[in-house]
């Protein structure tokens, strides 16, 4: 083919990648850039969604950070939640992914068990553990109650609530579960196999060769859990609705109440663009420190 064919044939190339991009390009601009920058610019107004919109300023922030008393509980809260979550949730995935990945009777079986409480609707798992948690009738205060111990109040304690929901949040992590097997089924076979003719045991095998094979999966799954869990909100829709005190009052629940159910939408935008802030800020640290600890195939870092 000349050099003026190839040209052609590339500018045709990148046409047609134009062309069905496109939809893609135009779904993401309408539906998460725009809101965004709508977001952004309805925080600095006051709205109820009805009336006229009155320009602001800063002043939806300024009440946020000197004169709301919930919104400092609502961050440690949020948090705390997302810090044992995130940690949790990756903890738990390892370890159900490594046992998965032997070759256990009925392990096909075991797989679609461990990843079913990710497909379920959320409003079912959270009454599910609704039940379990109950102070008169669950089924841990039954079991707590067998061992001697006295019944404990695990969604009406505001030491307890954030752990018992972050509990629920590990429980439904069967998509890091996934993730982490298939990063392990991708680990070379010939790594273990010298690390066995040199002597090393199970424990050194996993610590010196299965981790670094899989901190690109592990980052992965970080990133993806740390930016869900800080949105949390549906364990407080179904379940705590923010209480006790600022136990589960979490700031995408704060925003659902400010600008939903009490309409006012410069103020809840201005919770959200802080909520992003707050995400980016925990995102570009993740990133940043990742050129450390993140193993390639091919480095020859020691």
């Amino acid at each position: 083919m000349s050099k003026r064919g190839m040209i052609r044939y590339n500018r045709q190339e990148t046409r047609a990648a134009w062309l069905l991009l496109l939809p893609s390009v135009i779904g993401l601009i309408c539906i998460t850039y725009l809101p965004m920058l709508a977001s952004f610019a309805l925080s600095l107004f006051s709205w109820n969604g009805l009336g006229e919109m009155k320009f602001i300023g800063l002043d939806n922030y300024i009440r946020l950070f000197t004169n709301d008393s919930k919104f400092y509980g609502s961050l440690l809260t949020t948090l705390e939640y997302a810090g044992i979550s995130v940690l949790g949730s990756i903890v738990y995935s390892m370890i159900i992914a490594l046992l998965l990945n032997r070759k256990v009777p009925a392990r096909g079986f075991f797989r679609a068990v461990f990843y079913l409480p990710y497909v379920l609707p959320a409003l079912a798992v959270y009454l599910g553990w609704k039940w379990l948690y109950d102070f008169n009738h669950g089924f841990f205060n039954y079991v707590i109650k067998l061992a001697g111990g006295t019944s404990v109040k695990f969604l009406d304690s505001s030491a307890l609530v954030t752990p018992s929901l972050s509990l629920i949040a590990v429980w439904l992590s069967g998509n890091l579960i996934v993730i982490f097997l298939a990063g392990l089924q991708n680990v070379p076979r010939t790594y273990h196999e010298a690390a066995e003719i040199d002597g090393a045991n199970s424990w050194q095998r996993f610590w010196k060769i299965t981790i670094p094979c899989m901190t690109p999966i592990i980052f992965y799954n970080l990133l993806m859990s740390l930016v869900s869990n800080l949105q949390v909100i549906t364990p407080a829709l179904s379940l705590t609705k923010g209480g006790p005190g600022t136990g589960s009052y979490f700031m995408c629940y704060m925003l659902y109440t400010q600008a939903f159910k009490s309409h006012k939408y410069g103020y809840g935008s201005a919770i959200s663009v802080i909520l992003f802030v707050l995400i980016a800020i925990f995102t570009g640290i993740l990133f940043s420190t990742s050129g450390s600890w993140i193993f390639y195939e091919g480095d020859d870092r020691e």
